[in-house]
């Protein structure tokens, strides 16, 4: 299967997934916790994530699957569905309107295709490698900001915060204090997707996992932006540092964040 075909399995799926969710929205919720304090998993993620690999099984039967709670591998250089069933669960959990399904196929860890999908809003975002990034089939174009100082930003904390990983409470204190507008939504996959659409101007981000970026990062590419680690280093999935941008205020981004004595 090529990516075109690979990506509309994937819409499929992120569509049943998400009719669950919209159906399941302001229900009875019934979340059990893992790892990390607020770190929640629902009924609505296993649901959304059976189907999901039920239905890219019954297209690619030979790939691998790397999901948020069923788990698995990147498996070198098969064909890897990397899935976060949805993206916002504690959002989701506490009634809070801002969640998501994110499916990406990955090749030797590198995304080929991607979905972000919010079922509340219909918004459904796809990118394929060199084929650019488009809502509802309308093409994405990162920002044209051109300076940090008129950036809107857009960022996440880690389940433990209070242990400050990579000193990411002085590098939100470095951004804020420089009298910048930030946002938090809650989910990553929604924050680099609406980075790739250019309702931000940048991201960053530590202890993320595969699932939660692969989609995004395709989108942000694809899009024109520039997706990188701390330190402006290449970026690799299954690295947890991400800084994602227009491309151009990448710089300047980077370099407050590295400012920071880590």
């Amino acid at each position: 299967m090529d990516a075109s075909q690979l990506l509309r399995s994937a819409v499929d799926a992120a569509h049943a997934a998400g009719e669950i969710l919209r159906e399941g929205f302001g229900t009875a919720v019934t979340s059990r916790s893992k790892e990390g304090r607020h770190n929640l998993v629902t009924e609505f993620d296993l649901r959304c994530e059976d189907t999901i690999i039920a239905m890219l099984r019954s297209a690619t039967p030979t790939a691998s699957f790397l999901a948020e709670e069923s788990g698995g591998s990147d498996n070198d250089d098969s064909l890897t569905w990397v899935i976060d069933p949805l993206d916002g669960t504690v959002n989701f959990a506490h009634g809070i309107p801002i969640f998501c399904v994110s499916i990406a196929a990955t090749v030797n860890g590198v995304p080929v295709c991607g979905v972000i999908h919010n079922p509340l809003l219909n918004e459904t975002f796809t990118a394929t490698s060199g084929g650019g990034a488009f809502l509802n089939g309308a093409k994405l174009q990162v920002s044209p900001t051109a300076t940090l100082n008129d950036a809107i930003l857009v960022t996440g904390f880690p389940y433990n915060v209070d242990e400050n990983p990579q000193h990411c409470i002085e590098q939100f204190s470095a951004i804020v204090s420089k009298g910048l507008p930030v946002r938090r939504l809650g989910s990553a996959a929604l924050d680099l997707a609406y980075t790739a659409a250019g309702r931000f101007d940048g991201f960053w981000e530590v202890a993320l996992h595969a699932w939660d970026m692969a989609a995004g990062v395709l989108l942000v590419q694809e899009a024109g932006g520039t997706v990188t680690h701390y330190e402006g280093r290449p970026f690799r999935l299954g690295h947890d540092s991400i800084i994602a941008t227009n491309g151009l205020i990448h710089g300047e981004l980077v370099n407050i964040l590295t400012s920071v004595d880590r």
